[in-house]
């Protein structure tokens, strides 16, 4: 093409303001058990990370069981899509029907009006084989008998007419592999990689959802798990360092059995000892319950922090404290009713932990700080929002100017920086999520050798609200409204 121009011509450039990319303030990341054995394949989610959108979804893929005892990714599915109606939600299974299992064999189940149930939970519907007697052939399934799990979660046998099992048949024998959850421990939770294959499990697993799915993870929770100190080490650790690059929260319980704290006054010693005292954590304490069903505050806690998020732009610089929980009581490990007054509620806030309430107006979820209170008061690290605040401004920081990395150091990518980010907070400041916020590009902060070796330092000043925890009114008997007396 020639050189030479003649006329009118266009040049397009890169948009000086760059857009922020959106990132899920409390994307939640649970870490558990499931009953796979009622789905088709058991195998297709042990060790992965599932993006589940719905509760059909969650439930067609890990199966659905009220035994949360023993299954506590379903009391996260019930929590957050029934109670809280929230989505999405990554779901991490940890049982494994190749390893946590156990066989029976030759079990003897009764025939009646052609049909048989055994009663277990848990069976592995592939590994079923059904005889007649202990001695006789292995019959057919789909020939002579079918299979499925009733609405219990029990397999249902029944006789297909006109193969080998009678009317007269008297039982059945059955050998199957059965689930066994307890067999899961807390290093299955806590997981690896391993060192030959690379293959993650656990909690490793929580590096995989933004490469996966693009979502940043915004809080962590293992169900059942997360009051053993060794289980929230690692949940506090992963917590601060996702990808080497992202932070989040780890919403973990308290034990409030009679070994652990049971009463309101044992909590701070129990914390304390236990070493659950991060600023990237968020202690709950002790149990709830709804209609005399027993959860788990920081799954109640978890669910609710997302609603409230999603009530203001998933943006999270409200505290939940002081939130509607779905819940009628709060109970210990045994289920056992706890009553705490407004005196007791604020001795456990002032040390660090969340609790639920029925003060004023419902029960709520009552308390705004983090782990790290009160050996520390430093508000960025002391105050449930504005940590998350802080996570969440530099998760979208680093989400958002990914895309200028290795862009020539030069003016034009400073003033973008500079002037897509503080349009960016002048937004947040006028939607209340901040009180200020501003960037800067500081010669003192930017040293000749660094810059020779590509390093660029923005300095990000931010004020996130502070929650109006302490009200406080003076009331005084004013004595010149007795003028009001002489007035005509």
């Amino acid at each position: 093409m020639s050189e030479y121009k003649h006329g009118v011509y266009i040049n397009e450039v890169a948009t000086s303001v760059t857009a922020p990319a959106e990132v899920s303030a409390g994307l939640p990341v649970f870490i558990g058990r499931a009953p796979v054995n009622l789905v088709t394949d058991p195998t297709a989610y042990v060790n992965k990370p599932l993006l589940a959108y719905t509760y059909s979804e969650a439930v067609a893929a890990l199966g659905y069981s009220d035994d949360w005892e023993n299954y506590e990714l379903c009391e996260a599915i019930y929590v957050l899509f029934k109670l809280y109606a929230v989505a999405p939600v990554v779901l991490i299974n940890v049982l494994d029907p190749a390893e946590h299992k156990v066989s029976v064999s030759d079990a003897s189940v009764t025939l009646a009006d052609s049909e048989a149930t055994i009663k277990t939970k848990g069976i592995l519907l592939s590994s079923l084989a059904v005889k007649l007697t202990t001695a006789g052939q292995e019959l057919v399934s789909g020939t002579d008998y079918t299979a499925a799990f009733d609405d219990d979660g029990y397999v249902l046998i029944t006789a297909i007419d006109g193969g080998a099992i009678t009317s007269s048949q008297p039982s059945l024998v059955v050998s199957y592999n059965n689930l066994d959850p307890s067999l899961v421990t807390s290093t299955d939770i806590i997981g690896g990689t391993d060192t030959t294959t690379g293959a993650m499990t656990g909690m490793e697993l929580i590096d995989q959802v933004f490469p996966k799915f693009g979502l940043v993870p915004g809080l962590i929770n293992a169900p059942g798990w997360s009051d053993q100190s060794g289980v929230a080490a690692v949940m506090k650790a992963k917590c601060t360092n996702i990808n080497s690059l992202f932070k989040a929260m780890a919403v973990c319980d308290i034990d409030c059995t009679s070994s652990g704290a049971d009463l309101y006054t044992e909590v701070y010693e129990w914390k304390t000892t236990k070493n659950y005292i991060s600023e990237y954590q968020i202690n709950c304490w002790p149990k709830v319950a709804l209609d005399g069903v027993k959860f788990r505050l920081s799954t109640q806690l978890t669910g609710l922090m997302c609603y409230v998020d999603s009530e203001n732009g998933d943006i999270p610089y409200v505290s939940p404290s002081n939130k509607t929980l779905q819940i009628d009581s709060v109970v210990n490990a045994d289920g056992d009713e706890i009553t705490l007054g407004p005196d007791q509620a604020a001795y456990v806030n002032g040390k660090g932990v969340v609790i639920a309430v029925n003060i004023m107006g419902g029960w709520k979820s009552w308390g705004n700080r983090t782990g790290i209170y009160p050996t520390s008061t430093d508000p960025k690290d002391a105050w449930i929002p504005v940590r998350r605040m802080f996570n969440w401004i530099g998760n979208s920081i680093i989400t958002t100017y990914w895309q200028k990395v290795d862009d020539p150091l030069n003016k034009r990518l400073i003033q973008t920086v500079v002037d897509s980010m503080n349009i960016w907070l002048n937004g947040l400041t006028a939607k209340g999520a901040l009180l200020g916020g501003r960037v800067e590009f500081l010669e003192s902060e930017n040293a000749t050798t660094d810059l020779l070796n590509g390093i660029v330092n923005f300095h990000v000043y931010v004020t996130p609200p502070v929650p109006a925890e302490d009200m406080e009114f003076t009331l005084e008997f004013d004595t010149s409204y007795f003028e009001s007396l002489f007035s005509d």
